[in-house]
């Protein structure tokens, strides 16, 4: 690697733009577990010029686990903005991935949570993943989640 003149010290979160932040909350917090941390409302200078959208309107709610954040973030202005469909072949599509002890079990829960899987789970062939049985999820927005399940993990529920 490049020597840079500053550190970068760890990543902090993922921010997701919902259209609805009190669904996703639900899903977050509900289905896949996560605890609420926060909620935090931005408007005027700060919003704007953190984001760089002029007249940004921002209700957001974090939430951690799993050592990891998840901010959400519904815009409530400006009012032209978009819903887009990013496939995961578009560049800037982004997804974020959790490991998990039991791939099907998230499957059945995503299912009654309303989210939907793209496809089938797939075992990785090669690689330094492979054995590692994956799936992509969608939420209502669009947004991406994968979920990893290594072969090395056993499940114990008891």
């Amino acid at each position: 690697m490049r020597a840079a003149p500053f550190r970068i010290i760890a990543a902090d979160h993922t921010g997701i733009t919902v259209s609805n932040l009190e669904r996703s909350l639900a899903f977050w917090r509900d289905v896949l577990g996560f605890e609420l941390s926060h909620h935090a409302h931005h408007t005027g200078e700060l919003a704007s010029e953190a984001t760089g959208v002029p007249g940004a309107e921002i209700s957001i709610a974090v939430l951690k686990g799993y050592g990891h954040k998840i901010e959400l973030l519904e815009y409530l202005a400006p009012a032209d903005r978009k819903q887009v469909e990013v496939r995961p072949c578009d560049v800037g599509s982004v997804h974020v991935a959790f490991t998990v002890d039991d791939l099907d079990a998230v499957v059945s829960a995503i299912a009654a949570s309303g989210w939907k899987a793209v496809g089938k789970p797939q075992t990785l062939k090669s690689g330094p993943n492979a054995g590692k049985r994956v799936v992509y999820v969608r939420d209502p927005d669009g947004t991406r989640i994968e979920f990893m399940q290594p072969p090395s993990l056993t499940i114990n529920r008891g």
